[in-house]
């Protein structure tokens, strides 16, 4: 492949992970406004986000031009296919930070409803997943991407004992309802960005093997 090819592959990856660590910190300010109870970082979170959306169309445009452009095969056509799909994961990353910081604007304007330490776990599993798979296309290490892959019921698990436990404080006094539900729908939007770390690692392993698990069980995947 000409040089110029060479230099736009590494400009796309530049940019994916330029787009990867602001995806990221939307994540780690909006747990912070939950966390410190800091109404500012939601404003962090926000400014961010035109950010992101306008790298996704540049990173999308660059990778179909080089396409049309050089016409690449085998792990050249890999890495441009992987870097689309890994660039709509990071999109929906920023998307549930946003939805995130609306349900943190009303926990914010009540008093706490319990403390947070599971949801402060399942939050610290998620953003170490998360990095974990951008390290992994960063390294092109399948090993870093399977540990994102062998992790992925941890959240889950978490997610279901929160649900349960957030049931029967609605369940004992109406009052909590609504401060219950905003907080099932922070565990929500946890659940799905740890689902979108595990889709980006499922996406490193196809880009360096050529090898689809994408639909296969957790044992298949794993093995």
């Amino acid at each position: 492949m000409p040089e110029k090819f060479d230099r736009e592959l590494s400009s796309l990856q530049s940019k994916l992970l330029t787009m990867g660590k602001l995806a990221e910190s939307m994540f780690q300010d909006a747990l912070g406004a939950l966390k410190e109870r800091d109404a500012s970082l939601i404003k962090n979170v926000l400014a961010k986000e035109d950010q992101v959306d306008q790298l996704q169309v540049e990173i999308d445009d660059e990778a179909i031009r080089s396409m049309a452009t050089f016409a690449p095969v085998a792990t050249e056509l890999r890495f441009l296919l992987m870097v689309t799909r890994i660039n709509l994961e990071l999109e929906r990353i920023g998307d549930q930070a946003v939805n995130m910081c609306e349900e943190v604007q009303l926990l914010l304007s009540e008093p706490e409803l319990k403390p947070l330490a599971d949801l402060a776990r399942m939050a610290d599993i998620a953003s170490r997943r998360l990095h974990q798979s951008l390290e992994a296309f960063t390294d092109k290490s399948t090993e870093k991407a399977m540990e994102v892959i062998r992790a992925d019921d941890e959240v889950d698990a978490l997610n279901h004992q929160i649900f349960r436990e957030l049931l029967t404080y609605m369940v004992s006094d109406p009052k909590n309802v609504t401060r219950s539900v905003a907080l099932i729908l922070l565990t929500r939007s946890l659940e799905r960005i740890a689902d979108h770390a595990t889709n980006i690692a499922e996406e490193v392993i196809y880009m360096i093997q050529g090898k689809d698990i994408r639909h296969q069980g957790q044992e298949e995947k794993t093995s």
